[in-house]
């Protein structure tokens, strides 16, 4: 099915739903003004009602989606049909990592890793010294990487996976995301408005106050000053310093909002353009560098947990009851 929206100016118009665990109340950013495109919005068979937590393309047309009861897929022809990959689990699958054609890394829940080095042909798991769940894995080079989870979890790998210590994080709460810029630069959220950085690759990390107290489920950094969170009850944080300081950019709900939804997923695709899901299909877009956002669309029936773009035009979204959208800008 395919659906086309216009993105353009106003407020946003909030709803249900959560990640992993939560849900809440309060809202987003603020009037669009430059944002205005023709997006196509198209639904996808994923052939599963598995709820997909993470979704990444690598390139437009080979893409990996993951989530519960152990659900892998694969496509090779940029969605047209997805295939199940045999995980040899059934445990909740929350994020998926390529960082080429051959070499991923899928985690879960029970402290699950899952390593790949022939493009998801088969998948062997690696020995981690944890049963907390992971949330999020990433690698910002084929030998450094990072694992983050439940209880203030923090591993680290410097030989592509083959050994992962723990990094003492100074945090007992969920952890569920992290950024890296370089080996050495990363950024880390989770629970509690929890916000950890490194510039010591992990040596030390040092946490960094968003004066609030809420969930916070991703972050993206466009360069080693800009950076966002989102989080629970629509909040959405700035940092233009490096993460020194965080600005609450989260506004209050218009005169029709009801409820404010979860913020689930960020990415930019360059310093000005970017790109938000969560709750019921929610999805936002800023075109000059989150100054302002255009009014919220429901793009899907359902919350979109995953969020991944391989170029500047095409993007998808993945989450609940298997659901799997394109999106493709015409500029």
């Amino acid at each position: 099915m395919r659906l086309r929206f216009h993105l353009g100016s106003g407020y946003r118009y909030p709803s249900l739903s959560s990640l992993f665990l939560l849900a809440a109340t309060l809202a987003l950013p603020q009037p669009a003004g430059s944002a205005d495109s023709n997006l196509s919005v198209t639904t996808q068979v994923s052939n599963t009602k598995s709820t997909l937590m993470s979704i990444q393309f690598q390139t437009p047309r080979h893409g990996w989606a993951v989530g519960s009861g152990g659900t892998i897929l694969k496509t090779t022809d940029a969605g047209k049909k997805w295939k199940r990959v045999t995980s040899g689990t059934a445990a909740l699958l929350t994020s998926v990592l390529f960082i080429d054609s051959f070499k991923g890394w899928i985690a879960g829940a029970g402290g699950l890793l899952r390593y790949t080095a022939n493009g998801g042909e088969s998948w062997s798991t690696q020995s981690l010294d944890t049963q907390q769940p992971l949330y999020g894995v990433y690698f910002p080079s084929p030998s450094i990487g990072w694992a983050v989870g439940g209880g203030g979890t923090i591993l680290h790998t410097v030989d592509g996976g083959e050994h992962w210590v723990e990094q003492v994080s100074g945090t007992t709460a969920a952890l569920y995301a992290a950024h890296f810029l370089n080996d050495q630069k990363g950024t880390i959220v989770g629970a509690l408005g929890t916000v950890l950085s490194t510039d010591d690759g992990g040596t030390t990390w040092i946490p960094q106050a968003t004066q609030d107290a809420v969930t916070l489920f991703d972050v993206f950094f466009t360069d080693p000053s800009t950076g966002w969170a989102v989080g629970n009850a629509g909040a959405l944080f700035q940092t233009t310093n490096g993460g020194a300081k965080w600005v609450d950019q989260t506004l209050p709900c218009g005169k029709t909002c009801t409820k404010i939804i979860d913020l689930l997923k960020i990415r930019f695709v360059s310093q000005q353009e970017g790109w938000i899901v969560g709750e019921r299909g929610m999805l936002y877009r800023t075109t000059d560098a989150g100054l302002t956002w255009s009014e919220g669309k429901s793009i899907a029936p359902a919350s979109l947990f995953g969020l991944s773009f391989p170029n500047t035009t095409r993007g998808w979204a993945s989450g609940e009851n298997g659901i799997i959208v394109q999106l493709h800008l015409g500029r």
